[in-house]
């Protein structure tokens, strides 16, 4: 029996979880990602994806960056398909674009796939040259409490930051 015929409806347009002939694009792409109805919309709950192995390119140099990504959302009616998130990740591998602007436009294009109520997009970049770099942005619907939870988790944002050796 396959996915839809176990869940119904709710897994209609997944087309990559299960796929054994996953192709895997080297160029940034959005659109790749996929969504599934949220079964719980009655009651506010955090998805927390850790993404250990992301990586993107210096626009300037073209060398890799390497960084752990961190999303929570809270869903509203639509959530993404993990696996076509690992795929939409992976599709930076290739992409030139500063961290910060990594992290934007994946929140962005999360925001434009889900309509999440909240989501938040933490970088947390390796040094190079001395440096590490981890961008965070954030993101509640306007005029509701979740607008709200973003603007206090902007401002507390990062208030007690890790003792950091080496990454």
């Amino acid at each position: 029996m396959n996915e839809k015929g176990r869940q119904g409806k709710d897994l209609e347009g997944i087309t990559l979880l299960g796929n054994q002939g996953t192709q895997y694009d080297y160029g940034y792409n959005p659109e790749i990602l996929e969504t599934f109805d949220n079964k719980h919309t009655d009651n506010d709950y955090f998805v927390k994806f850790n993404c250990p192995e992301f990586t993107s390119l210096c626009p300037i140099t073209g060398q890799p960056d390497f960084a752990t990504i961190y999303i929570s959302y809270i869903p509203a009616i639509k959530m993404v398909e993990s696996k076509s998130l690992k795929l939409y990740l992976f599709s930076f591998r290739n992409h030139g674009d500063f961290h910060e602007d990594c992290m934007n436009t994946i929140m962005k294009d999360l925001i434009k796939l889900m309509e999440p109520k909240y989501i938040e997009v933490w970088g947390k970049f390796t040094p190079r040259g001395g440096i590490s770099i981890d961008p965070y942005c954030n993101y509640g619907i306007p005029g509701t409490k979740y607008e709200k939870m973003a603007d206090y988790r902007m401002i507390k944002h990062d208030m007690y930051p890790e003792n950091i050796d080496n990454r």
